[in-house]
């Protein structure tokens, strides 16, 4: 690859640990990820172009076009390619027609970036279980999630308090078990990786029933059969 640059589209439902991965590569492996709600927030306070039209949209009651989010994922792919080694899509492509036109964006623009698309595997129980007990830091700056689940060794150092920045940890209102067997209805209903599969992309897997530390352990060697 002449720019060095691998982006590793994550794959999988809420709880599966795509978000803490993510974390973790950019804490320990200098790696760049993309959120695109964040990247949303930090268009429309610094009133960009691409902000004011989403500004404008989200005040009108509208779905942001798939057309527009490329745009702005296009945007900031353009600042990451050839400067890091790992780019991650956490949440992007989330419909078809996102997925052809990132196909099309890095076939014309990006012909060099190596692309890997990673699918976490679990069972819809674990993810009911792990939600129920997730805790997120609610620093803005930092959104670190932690787990009160047994086993899962995402216990935060002092109860409700962050590690990272000493912010105060709190549940998300959505993840109730009712509440989240509806998100993985949504999720199975419009998962990705087939058409992916479809399109000649390899889809790797990671068993994502395991302990995070085990979940990690496999991403290493994953990477390293690169």
């Amino acid at each position: 690859m002449k720019n060095g640059s691998t982006i590793y589209i994550f794959i999988g439902p809420p709880g599966s640990g795509k978000g803490t991965l993510a974390q973790e590569c950019v804490r320990e492996l200098d790696w760049v990820a993309l959120s695109t709600g964040a990247l949303c927030r930090q268009h429309i306070s610094q009133q960009t172009e691409i902000g004011k039209q989403i500004d404008l949209i989200i005040k009108s009651g509208k779905l942001i076009s798939d057309v527009l989010v490329t745009s702005m994922v296009d945007e900031w792919l353009s600042k990451q390619v050839g400067k890091v080694r790992g780019i991650i899509l956490d949440g992007y492509p989330r419909t078809e027609q996102q997925v052809m036109l990132l196909f099309d964006l890095l076939h014309t623009k990006y012909p060099d970036v190596h692309l890997r698309v990673v699918k976490f595997d679990i069972s819809d129980d674990i993810v009911v279980n792990r939600l129920s007990g997730r805790l997120m830091c609610q620093n803005k700056e930092c959104q670190a999630v932690y787990s009160t689940v047994p086993g899962a060794g995402l216990a935060p150092k002092k109860v409700n308090v962050c590690d990272r920045c000493s912010g105060t940890l709190m549940s998300r209102v959505d993840d109730k078990p009712e509440v989240i067997r509806d998100r993985l209805i949504v999720y199975h209903q419009h998962d990705p990786s087939r058409l992916f599969e479809q399109m000649g992309q390899s889809v790797e897997i990671i068993d994502a029933n395991k302990p995070f530390n085990e979940i990690l352990s496999d991403f290493i060697q994953l990477i390293e059969r690169a």
